[in-house]
């Protein structure tokens, strides 16, 4: 038995759940970011192994059937997953591991991890999301479509997460979640000494 923490972050493609755990790790620099591996093309910006870890899609079924991915989804023609030995070195060592991960991935963590914290990062509105991901300007008008029909579908699994957090600043949306990372820290400090209210709670 150890005392890492795993938390899992995901919300629709455009709310912005990437710059908001990316503020987060900016303020707290003890938090273990898992990076993804995915089989899409870097956008403008993105590096190999900050990211993602950009691969082949050969590559990545190559994963696959190796067993190398805690958890891997095809959403919108590509592969996203996680890198399986890392997650579990770190938690081993006591370290809250942070994964962004799709909601479909999320699904398949909490299989695998019933005590993991999962946190939904939702927007403000339906039309802000839209404008997010047409503002982004990486992607077709037909893929916007494919993405916010997504969207749609995975807000209605809203009551599968232990705790929402509206995107309406990241600067408050990453202290919300720094909040309940540390909250949880404590839930099971107090768990392995023996003492408090070992239930997590929900906060929508």
């Amino acid at each position: 038995m150890n005392s890492g923490l795993l938390v899992v972050v995901s919300g629709p493609a455009g709310v912005g759940k990437g710059t908001v755990v990316s503020r987060a790790r900016e303020k707290n620099k003890d938090i273990v970011f898992s990076v993804s591996a995915t089989s899409r093309s870097p956008r403008p910006g993105e590096k190999d192994g900050e990211n993602y870890f950009f691969v082949t899609r050969e590559r990545f079924e190559e994963m696959i059937r190796e067993g190398d991915l805690l958890e891997w989804v095809e959403y919108c023609g590509n592969y996203y997953g996680t890198p399986r030995s890392y997650v579990e070195q770190e938690l081993k060592k006591g370290n809250v591991v942070l994964l962004e991960i799709e909601i479909e991935g999320a699904n398949n963590v909490k299989r695998l991890y019933p005590d993991c914290i999962s946190v939904f990062i939702s927007p403000p509105s339906v039309e802000e999301l839209r404008k997010r991901l047409e503002k982004r300007g990486t992607e077709s008008p037909e893929v916007i479509e494919a993405r916010m029909k997504r969207a749609m579908e995975e807000m209605e699994q809203l009551d599968k997460y232990d705790y929402i957090i509206q995107n309406d600043s990241v600067e408050e949306s990453a202290d919300r979640l720094l909040e309940i990372i540390q909250k949880e820290k404590n839930r099971i400090k107090n768990k392995f000494s023996g003492s408090g209210d070992n239930d997590k709670t929900s906060d929508i």
